[in-house]
């Protein structure tokens, strides 16, 4: 089973791009974030015509998370645990059938900035939901991944310049300490499992030429369960699809997971 995570920033500005690119490369799963769409404005059906089931989680114009899948899909959730107030769509999850049952957690994980102030709170606030969460998959003892954009730089070598992101949510002491508070439970961070060094990115900036310079950050990652790691064959970034036309400002992230 090959599982993609991928911040498409803005579903319908991209949906060539997306369409494209899930023609060319064949994900089992897709987990997306940012469609920026309500699910009824999702476009469900180009998606569904290329042999995959949808499940959304949208928002008018900001956030929202996506899982696609070529097979089955069941018992499907929207929304974080842990707070009814909360209205932004930053989590679903699914069990993908497959030869084994995995279950897919997608997240976009609050940026935070600026910091200190109340977005970095929500921040800290939505992880510590997180941690708990991470709790109750690790109980019920079976494959899970919870994939996305986690906005968290996890180490210096995850920048390509560490020292200007040193006051940025993404990067600060209690981002990355909460991020590790949850890989301390036993969940394995699949990247780091199949590759150690550093210079390895998911995301470059716009401005000031970043994918030019390789100025980027390594912020999407897949976190799994001791049961779905000890299926993990591979994990890799797809680098080049940066270079294509109107690319989002992330690209893939993949886990194969082999029983």
């Amino acid at each position: 089973m090959k599982i993609a995570t991928f911040n498409i920033n803005g579903v319908k500005a991209r949906i060539e791009t997306l369409t494209t690119w899930l023609t060319d490369t064949q994900p089992d799963v897709a987990i997306l974030q940012e469609i920026k769409s309500v699910d009824d404005g999702f476009p469900r059906q180009l998606i569904e015509d290329l042999g995959y089931n949808v499940a959304t989680h949208g928002q008018k114009g900001f956030n929202g998370v996506a899982i696609l899948s070529k097979l089955p899909l069941e018992d499907v959730t929207r929304g974080l645990p842990g707070d009814d107030t909360d209205e932004q769509s930053r989590w679903i999850e699914a069990t993908v059938v497959g030869d084994v049952a995995v279950r897919v957690c997608g997240l976009y994980l609050p940026n935070g900035n600026p910091a200190p102030g109340p977005k970095f709170d929500y921040k800290l606030a939505w992880m510590d939901r997180l941690l708990a969460r991470a709790r109750a998959l690790l109980a019920d003892e079976q494959p899970a991944i919870m994939a996305g954009d986690y906005n968290i730089i996890p180490q210096a070598m995850d920048a390509a310049k560490p020292e200007a992101w040193r006051e940025d949510a993404l990067f600060r002491p209690d981002s990355r300490a909460a991020f590790r508070r949850i890989l301390h439970l036993g969940f394995t961070e699949a990247f780091r499992a199949r590759e150690t060094g550093p210079g390895h990115y998911s995301f470059w900036d716009y401005q000031a030429g970043a994918w030019e310079k390789n100025n980027g950050i390594r912020i999407d990652h897949h976190l799994l369960t001791p049961q779905a790691a000890d299926l993990l064959a591979d994990c890799w970034i797809e680098k080049d699809l940066r270079g294509r036309d109107k690319p989002s400002d992330h690209v893939p992230v993949w886990v194969e997971l082999r029983p």
